[in-house]
């Protein structure tokens, strides 16, 4: 495996990167974590992307993490020592798409020796929860899943998914390794409410809770609790540290990152199925990173008898908005010092433990050893 950090992520250090894997005898795939703030469009990256012609996957990401520091602008590429076998799903909006039957089409054989698929979204598509479904629905527990959603922190829709045919908007990119990997998931964060029955839902916005408006069941018991208040124009930095938990039977609630209203409804990062139960949850500092360390003892445990060579990171570009100045603890927690830690903090993550559903995260703490 070979590891390069560009802070400078101009177009032209993609392609000078990109280029020095072309001929890297040992690199057989490519892997490549970029920020937002490299201002990557198609137009001044996708004939690079085009030229590169080892397999290619990855995505674009509010930050990437690189050791134990962040950054908001540069790119991460991983030159990777195994064949990956990668496959690009766009318009996984659309209601007609059957993932079922693309995923059968675009790996239509799974051998015994693969291992690992990595998968990366636009985080902003509105079926990735019907795409998750259906990769387990193909896949099940027979191999670990690790990603998550790409895009902007300024909940714009922009091209944001990277793979030998350019950048692009609402799709998937998959890729599908022979690897051994360890997943481990958790996310701190607790209950400070009854469960409250989802309603009415459209996709990821919430209508009503207990057949109540969602945003003033949401505000009262929140203003309630946090001793602020809300305003049109400050929403988020309160609703950031109340999330929503998914009841889930058997293991830990799922988190949805409550991001804005729509009226008295809430617009959140991922969808919230009508007659789920969800209740309302806060953390503080000691249970993110109480957390974190969770993870990596999970993902250590999942390896087994395998040597890890390298972690990747795929955590909550929120939880850098909670802990702020304080981030680089969590990125400690995570970080076992004797291996290379790399990764991306992203609009929601994907991953399971190797023993549960898999599931799109919100606000959680993900940490592949690989």
């Amino acid at each position: 495996m070979r590891i390069v950090f560009e802070q400078d992520g101009s177009p032209q250090a993609l392609a000078r990167v990109l280029a020095q894997f072309e001929i890297d005898v040992e690199v057989e795939g490519i892997l490549i974590l970029a920020c937002d703030e490299n201002g990557y469009t198609p137009a001044n990256v996708d004939a690079i992307l085009r030229s590169t012609h080892k397999p290619l996957f990855g995505g674009v990401f509010p930050q990437i993490v690189h050791g134990q520091a962040h950054h908001s602008r540069g790119f991460i590429a991983l030159g990777l020592c195994a064949l990956p076998r990668v496959a690009l799903i766009e318009d996984i909006s659309h209601a007609d798409k059957d993932f079922d039957e693309i995923l059968a089409d675009v790996f239509p054989k799974i051998d015994a020796q693969a291992k690992t698929l990595f998968v990366f979204v636009d985080g902003f598509a509105s079926r990735i929860n019907a795409l998750i479904d259906g990769l387990f629905n193909s896949f099940g527990l027979e191999i670990n899943y690790l990603g998550g959603g790409c895009g902007s922190l300024s909940l714009k829709a922009k091209p944001c998914i990277i793979s030998n045919k350019g950048l692009m908007q609402d799709g998937a990119v998959l890729a599908l390794l022979d690897l051994p990997s360890g997943i481990g998931v958790a996310h701190g964060w607790l209950p400070i409410s009854d469960a409250y029955k989802v309603t009415e839902s459209s996709g990821n916005i919430i209508h009503s809770l207990d057949w109540q408006p969602a945003y003033q069941v949401y505000r009262n018991l929140v203003e309630a609790h946090s001793g602020q208040q809300f305003r049109p124009d400050h929403f988020f930095p309160i609703a950031k540290a109340y999330p929503f938990g998914i009841t889930k039977l058997g293991t830990e609630m799922i988190v949805r990152d409550p991001l804005m209203t729509l009226g008295d409804s809430l617009v959140c990062v991922g969808e919230v199925p009508q007659g789920a139960y969800v209740r309302i949850l806060n953390g503080d500092k000691s249970s993110l990173l109480a957390a974190a360390a969770q993870a990596r003892g999970m993902a250590s445990t999942a390896m087994d008898t395998h040597p890890a060579h390298m972690q990747i990171c795929i955590d909550c570009i929120s939880r850098v908005l909670f802990l702020e100045d304080q981030f680089h603890l969590e990125l400690e927690a995570l970080q076992d010092v004797a291996l290379p830690m790399f990764g991306a903090l992203t609009i929601g993550e994907i991953a399971n433990s190797g023993r549960e559903y898999l599931e799109f995260y919100n606000k959680t703490a993900v940490l592949g050893l690989i």
